[in-house]
């Protein structure tokens, strides 16, 4: 009787004890969730702190796809199968525009494509440039910058006349040769007063705005020279206006645009960041009801500059900015509400979120060149993730619904994990990352071997081989899977293993976000 009394006892203590620790536990949960959710901004990040190894070994390999498509006498040539290449390019107008990029697998130096690559590249160099040299890839990125800029500034001969494309598309793709062995003509297309290109002149104009901010300190004649092409590329533009996709009708088959307002407002923004004249603020301003689509949050790319527009003033509001009337003020809050829904759509559990998603989490939204939006996507979430961290700004706030700027940084690593192996496939879309990733890319030059005498025609016995390609386009970021998450590694599949020289400035853009944590800078200047 008294044994079993006791046991009783006992049970009733543990019990006791039971409840305590499930109330403790309840307590401890609630205050987390609580403070989570509070409205107390996370801690200003210093100056750049521990590597992430894989991010450091993907930008170092990202890097180097610059140097794989430069054209031109090149240059301390650290990628062995490239040599120089299209060293008459602009002879047939006494210009030299040997240097620039290729575009993608081909030959073809489109100037609008070209002239984003360079823009984005400047803005990760802008926000980044310090995380960048913490892994030694600050220089590597200028230079490659630069390759591109030097192209651009000797492609605007004159204020009203812009060259915007070296080579015939359709007979450039009749051939399969490495770039070294070229002799086909390589015909010159420009937009001017009687044939305007107001996107692809503003988005040059953007190019050399940003890079100008870039060259500021360390070369500021050269900075001076990409500012006054600059301003003058946003004048021919704004003043000349008409789509170069209707002056040149050619150019719909390859690089076709479905708008240049976006392109206008994106090179203001550069332009206000770079000389500090508030003219080209309120221009943004002014222009933004008919123009910045407000309220609807679009896709950032090569085409559309929308988004980015939206993201690089909410910088301007988030920091605040000297002599901002109360009226331009409120236009940036505008710009910052688009953007705010733009990272809304984004975040996976928010109540407004895209689904334009695959299963496992990845934003799809082409089937050709599916990766670019992801990836732009994702660097556009990491700078809006650290404009808040850096101005003390706690949360976003979507339907009701409270997120901090790590659920941005979160959905970013999630979209770059998906590129380095981790979908369904176990690929690496990065080519040289990892133990698998794409070895048939669809590249002229990476699929032929350096030794080989081919012509324009014989060539294509290369890209018809059932041999992975004898040269690594190290770097690359190739096209990327379908809805379904399938992908087709085959040399005769551009729309998914085609990589692009523009894909490449914003995976740049991304990885640098991510190689190490640290404040963005309030001002370019």
């Amino acid at each position: 009787m008294g044994e079993r009394s006791k046991s009783k006892g006992w049970c009733g203590w543990f019990l006791v004890l039971v409840v305590a620790a499930v109330v403790a536990v309840a307590i401890v949960l609630f205050i987390r969730k609580k403070s989570d959710n509070s409205d107390k901004p996370a801690p200003v990040p210093g100056p750049p702190g521990a590597i992430e190894g894989k991010y450091s070994d993907a930008l170092k390999l990202a890097m180097q796809f610059f140097d794989v498509q430069k054209s031109g006498e090149l240059e301390d040539n650290k990628i062995s199968w490239r040599g120089n290449s299209a060293l008459q390019d602009g002879s047939e107008a006494k210009l030299d525009l040997s240097k620039g990029m290729y575009d993608a697998g081909d030959h073809i130096k489109f100037g609008f494509p070209m002239a984003f690559t360079a823009t984005v590249l400047s803005w990760a160099i802008l926000e980044y440039g310090d995380q960048m040299d913490a892994v030694d890839q600050l220089e590597p990125a200028k230079a490659s910058l630069k390759w591109i800029t030097d192209y651009l500034i000797n492609a605007h001969p004159s204020e009203n006349v812009l060259y915007i494309q070296v080579g015939d598309p359709k007979a450039d793709h009749k051939c399969w040769e490495r770039p070294e062995d070229m002799k086909e003509k390589r015909p010159l297309t420009q937009v001017n007063t009687s044939a305007p290109g107001t996107e692809v002149a503003a988005e040059t104009a953007a190019a050399m705005a940003s890079a100008s901010l870039v060259f500021k300190t360390s070369d500021s004649s050269y900075s001076d020279t990409l500012l006054k092409h600059a301003k003058q590329l946003f004048n021919f533009a704004d003043k000349y206006r008409g789509s170069y996709s209707v002056s040149i009708p050619q150019v719909q088959t390859f690089y076709n645009s479905t708008g240049y307002e976006d392109e206008l407002l994106w090179a203001a923004s550069w332009l206000y960041h770079a000389t500090g004249d508030h003219s080209y603020l309120k221009y943004t301003v002014q222009n933004g009801k008919g123009f910045a689509n407000w309220g609807s949050p679009t896709w950032f790319s090569w085409d559309n500059k929308l988004a980015g527009t939206q993201v690089l003033l909410s910088r301007v509001h988030l920091f605040g900015a000297k002599g901002v009337s109360n009226s331009d003020n409120s236009g940036l809050q505008m710009y910052r509400k688009t953007a705010e829904a733009v990272m809304c759509g984004l975040l996976p559990k928010s109540p407004t979120a895209t689904t334009s998603r695959t299963d496992s989490g990845l934003i799809w939204v082409s089937k050709w060149n599916a990766l670019q939006h992801p990836v732009a996507s994702a660097f556009l979430a990491v700078l809006y993730s650290d404009y808040m961290l850096s101005s003390r700004t706690a949360k976003l706030t979507c339907d009701g619904d409270s997120y901090k700027p790590s659920d941005l940084r979160k959905f970013a690593i999630s979209q770059v994990n998906y590129v380095l192996g981790e979908n369904p496939m176990k690929m690496s879309y990065l080519v040289g990352y990892g133990d698998k990733y794409p070895k048939y890319v669809h590249h002229r030059g990476a699929s032929i071997p350096a030794d080989a005498t081919t012509g324009c025609t014989d060539g294509f016995k290369w890209l018809n081989s059932k041999n992975p390609n004898p040269n690594v386009a190290v770097g690359a970021l190739v096209g990327g899977p379908f809805q379904n998450e399938s992908f087709v590694d085959s040399r005769n599949n551009p729309m998914q293993g085609e990589p692009t020289t523009y894909n490449g400035a914003v995976i740049v853009g991304l990885l640098s976000g991510l190689v190490t944590t640290s404040s963005v800078v309030q001002s370019f200047t």
